[in-house]
């Protein structure tokens, strides 16, 4: 009964917001409120989208989205913060376990992404090879996607990787191989402990990754304040 009480009200607060909210107007399956994000979680655990600093305390955050150092040239978010759903959020605080026996650990780029967001991005840059299809959705959107780099933990400086974060060119992706030999070891080092832990590559961006059935959490478009707040 419980279980469908939650479902009931996930489905009637995202019928009523695909009439009225213009922050969706593609009308996709988005919970752009706290009460329909937190009748998931109810539903749902797995989905509850965590804070990574309380997941993997002393994780390193770089968050150009909260600048205006970033391919749009303003600031994106109000908060430099990084959520992620927690089976992934779990994930990626066992593979930062793993680093730091070699003395290495991550720096998070950027992880949840509010859908408002993703609209922006599109508006800005129109390129689905870079840029999520706002009539689709992002992972990002899901919480299910990271992007992040290595670092060393003794010094705080970041390991030589192909290109600068958001560098939209050929160098960025996978499959790019006129490197020099230690560029192509840091990005293979990277891409081998991620897909130990359950994260696989999108092959134009190193600094991209996707967790398993990364498409089956749900989009959602809620503050990161109302996340820290609710």
């Amino acid at each position: 009964m419980k279980r469908l009480l939650y479902l009931f009200i996930i489905a009637g607060l995202l019928a009523g917001c695909h009439r009225t909210d213009p922050r969706n107007p593609y009308n996709l399956p988005i919970a752009n409120t706290i009460e329909i994000y937190q009748a998931q979680v109810a539903e749902n655990p797995d989905t509850e989208l965590v804070d990574l600093q309380e997941i993997i305390p002393g994780i390193d955050l770089f968050i150009p989205y909260a600048t205006s150092q970033n391919f749009t040239g303003v600031p994106i978010y109000t908060s430099a913060k990084a959520f992620l759903c927690k089976p992934v959020a779990e994930a990626l605080a066992t593979a930062q376990d793993s680093l730091m026996k070699i003395g290495l650990g991550f720096r998070i780029l950027d992880a949840y992404r509010p859908y408002a967001g993703t609209l922006y991005f599109y508006k800005v840059y129109p390129d689905t090879t870079f840029v999520a299809n706002p009539a689709k959705g992002s992972i990002h959107n899901r919480g299910a996607a990271v992007d992040l780099t290595l670092i060393r933990l003794d010094t705080g400086e970041p390991l030589t990787m192909p290109t600068a974060f958001d560098s939209f060119s050929d160098t960025a992706s996978h499959l790019f191989m006129d490197l020099p030999p230690e560029v192509l070891e840091n990005r293979a080092l990277l891409r081998n402990i991620m897909e130990t832990y359950g994260f696989s590559i999108y092959e134009p961006e190193w600094w991209h990754y996707n967790f398993r059935n990364a498409r089956s959490y749900p989009l959602r478009d809620v503050s990161f304040e109302e996340l820290m707040n609710h």
